[in-house]
């Protein structure tokens, strides 16, 4: 154990976070998600596993090291509900507030599930998680750490 270092954070998990950069995405995903093949094609070709947790509480844990990029408007993207682009399922509602706890203030972005999945495959990474709520995906992207 480490101190100071949220325990929902595995060893490979934050392996994976100390070696991106500003302007990567991690893609954290739902059991539903179709992970390993996504994650063949990202930059590290990785998938980390979270069997146990949910995709709000796995979020949460990597907010609390992850800085969101604030040089993009788009920083924080969900998957948009296929034939209801504008319902805002369970999942997606808590891990906005995830978000905003973490201070995000910025707005929430939805991608159409083939260009979520396009989206994902050029992330850094996969987190899949144990999530059974539907739509239970969101694309973070890294930000920069100011001086000090």
């Amino acid at each position: 154990m480490l101190k100071g270092i949220d325990p929902r954070l595995s060893p490979d998990l934050l392996h994976l976070l100390a070696r991106m950069g500003h302007g990567d995405d991690l893609a954290i995903v739902d059991a539903n998600h179709p992970a390993e093949s996504v994650a063949a094609s990202t930059v590290t070709g990785e998938l980390v596993r979270l069997p146990g947790l949910a995709v709000d509480s796995v979020l949460e844990a990597v907010l609390t090291l992850f800085p969101l990029d604030d040089f993009t408007e788009d920083p924080v993207r969900f998957m948009q509900v296929v034939g209801d682009p504008e319902a805002h399922p369970e999942a997606i509602q808590s891990m906005e507030l995830v978000a905003r706890r973490a201070g995000y203030a910025g707005p929430f972005h939805a991608l159409e599930r083939f260009a979520f999945y396009a989206a994902a495959k050029s992330s850094f990474a996969v987190v899949q998680c144990g999530e059974q709520r539907l739509y239970g995906n969101v694309l973070i992207r890294m930000g920069a750490l100011a001086p000090g």
